[in-house]
């Protein structure tokens, strides 16, 4: 049996599903987090369409349900679902709403791609500046992927 659980607050951050006709979208939002709120909603929000938990014409909440039910504003959701549509992930149809676009595997693979390379290039900066080594980082990478596929990650 499956529970949804309309909002949990921990210290951290805060779950929320939100209730749709077909589906729940759940994001996990922080306000201790580095990151801000519009970056949390795109990074999640694409990584489920990408992942293809969130299915091509799939409705999207609107803007305001969007920032009600996370407790954002509206101009946060709004320049979120910006973001996504001009990076082609989502589409509005005048008075219908936001939709999960029909993307190819070729567009879905530079996606990730250019995801994973925004998401290490800090990451890698930083341990380069610590004074790790190349070699030292790409061994940590590959231990990393290594760990996450053993532990159940795809290795496609």
């Amino acid at each position: 049996m499956v529970y949804c659980i309309y909002c949990i607050y921990t210290v951290s951050y805060l779950v929320v599903c939100i209730h749709m006709e077909k589906y729940h979208m759940f994001l996990h939002l922080s306000d201790l987090s580095d990151e801000s709120l519009q970056s949390q909603i795109i990074r999640q929000i694409s990584s489920q369409i990408l992942s293809g938990d969130l299915a091509p014409s799939m409705p999207l909440p609107s803007i305001r349900r969007l920032a009600a039910d996370q407790k954002v504003s509206i101009i946060t959701v709004q320049q979120a679902y910006t973001r996504l549509t001009e990076k082609g992930l989502i589409h509005s149809r005048r008075g219908k709403g936001f939709f999960v676009s029909d993307l190819s595997e070729e567009t879905r693979n530079t996606l990730a791609v250019d995801t994973l390379k925004n998401a290490a290039e800090l990451p890698i900066r930083t341990a380069l500046n610590m004074g790790l080594s190349r070699r030292r980082i790409t061994g940590i990478i590959t231990e990393l992927l290594n760990k996450t596929v053993i532990d159940g990650g795809s290795d496609a």
